[in-house]
């Protein structure tokens, strides 16, 4: 037996006592129904055991899914029904969406074709720093819209790259010369993860989930269209994307600014890779197809008949790999994030789905609205303080998606109670979401990996993080208001 794999003691017991004092000892609240409470005390536990990381996210939703079906919280006397309940996530099409992209991006790694990407841009910009530095955005942005997983874009992909060119110019933690450029191309490595993030709905794991909550939470009025979401993050997301680096070069300014090697490294390690293989054509041409589908182009050029659902469009993409054998069935197999991202988010949305049902998040918003209706503001600035709440409790939250299971659908509620349009409210706080990430060193998994390479201390780190989520909120509401009262959100 592997003790690695058992619970970890103390953050379990944290979060099994956080339970049973929910579920046992505080009193329901009034207009709050038992079962209601009991699934939050479960719910509440489950997330207290992600962000302590007792086990596996993957390992600890089986727990949470087993529990929802024993305690028949969902529907009391009914065993049959209570199973159904605890497994109706996975017949979600958004976690499919997610996990079936998740499965396409191996073909980027498989293939070479995310790496050449990469240093093309580089030989194209890679004179100056800066250059090398817009160079990892570009390329981090193109790949973007077919890698949910943002770990593996900017960590798996995009990091190793940062890394080769630091090393060429001997900026290394080991050697102590981490500021000669390492420090600056990985706070732009990493600060890039999550703009790019919030800029497509494929960009990372919770967004769909997102869509999710807030079709639920109004009723299927509103159904953000993967087109929609990257049409209103477009004018924003480029303005953060272009303005970082410049900021990032002000605060750590790299002690090399002139970089002609860049260049030299770019092209030799394209000669390494050779001219582009049949396959990668292939996934080029067929991440191309996926983005015009996704984009609702087919429609618009042929008529309503062409307009496929998003997770069909991923289906139809993962087949088109498979048949031209891009990807090869063990390919999938092997693809451990997708799997266990399929575990995960169906049990999270069955748990946040179910809360809605049964009641507990209208109850929590209109708490929420009650607070801030007492200090008697308009719906602009209570929307203010929804969101800097939202975006700040960050710094508690080890996991994007625990942070947005847990509180999006209340803010989400009570916002659109306190007179914010729910279309704008919806995005905001989508691309709020993702832009959270870069306040700290563990606020995704992506994090970890680019802090844990050793170019920047704990405090430029969350130095550079405090001051872009400044900036990145400044831009999403100054650029993003003009932007969304030309698409009519405002």
């Amino acid at each position: 037996m592997d003790k690695s794999s058992l619970p970890k003691p103390i953050p379990s017991a944290i979060a099994v006592g956080i339970t049973l004092l929910i579920w046992f000892f505080i009193p329901v609240p009034d207009k709050v129904s038992p079962n209601a409470w009991h699934l939050l005390a479960l719910f509440i536990g489950t997330i207290a055991a992600i962000i302590g990381k007792a086990m596996p996210i993957g390992a600890l939703s089986i727990v949470a899914i087993s529990l929802v079906a024993i305690t028949e919280v969902t529907r009391p006397g009914k065993p049959e029904g209570a199973i159904a309940d605890a497994l109706s996530g996975f017949s979600n099409p958004l976690i499919w969406l997610i996990a079936i992209a998740v499965m396409i991006s191996v073909a980027l790694t498989k293939t070479g074709l995310g790496t050449r990407i990469g240093y093309n841009f580089i030989s194209l910009f890679g004179k100056k720093t800066i250059g090398v530095a817009y160079s990892l955005v570009l390329s981090e942005l193109v790949i973007a819209p077919v890698t949910p997983s943002n770990t593996a874009r900017g960590g798996a992909i995009i990091h190793p790259i940062m890394r080769s060119i630091a090393d060429a110019f001997g900026s290394s933690p080991d050697l102590g010369t981490s500021k000669k450029i390492g420090r600056y191309l990985a706070l732009v490595n990493y600060n890039t993860n999550p703009i790019t993030s919030a800029m497509f709905i494929t960009a990372t794991a919770p967004n769909p989930l997102i869509v999710d909550l807030v079709a639920k939470a109004t009723n299927s009025a509103i159904k953000i269209t993967w087109g929609q979401w990257a049409l209103a993050a477009l004018v924003p997301g480029l303005c953060m994307l272009l303005v970082m680096p410049l900021v990032l070069y002000f605060l750590f300014p790299p002690e090399i600014k002139m970089t002609p090697n860049a260049k030299e490294l770019a092209h030799t390690e394209l000669t390494k890779l050779g001219p582009m293989k049949i396959s990668e054509y292939i996934t080029l041409g067929v991440l191309g197809l996926m983005l015009l589908m996704w984009a609702g182009v087919p429609a618009l050029l042929f008529g309503p008949a062409m307009d496929l659902n998003a997770t069909t469009t991923a289906w139809i993409g993962l087949s088109l790999l498979l048949l031209t054998g891009v990807l090869d069935w063990e390919d999938i197999l092997k693809a451990k994030t997708a799997w266990d991202t399929l575990i995960w988010f169906a049990a999270l949305v069955m748990m946040a789905t179910f809360l809605g049902k049964l009641g507990l998040v209208g109850w929590f918003a209109l708490s929420i609205q009650n607070g801030i209706s007492y200090l008697g503001l308009g719906w602009m600035g209570a929307t203010a303080i929804l969101i800097l709440v939202y975006f700040y409790s960050h710094y508690f939250f080890a996991s994007t998606t625990a942070h947005i299971t847990a509180m999006y659908a209340a803010f989400f509620t009570a916002g659109v109670a306190l007179g914010a349009p729910p279309m704008l409210l919806a995005l905001v706080l989508a691309f709020a979401s993702s832009l959270m990430m870069s306040l700290t060193h563990y606020g995704t998994g992506t994090a970890p990996i680019i802090f844990g390479s050793g170019y920047t201390t704990l405090n430029e780190w969350w130095t550079a993080g405090a001051v872009m989520s400044v900036v990145n909120l400044l831009l999403l509401v100054l650029v993003g208001g003009v932007w969304w009262t030309v698409l009519g959100y405002i």
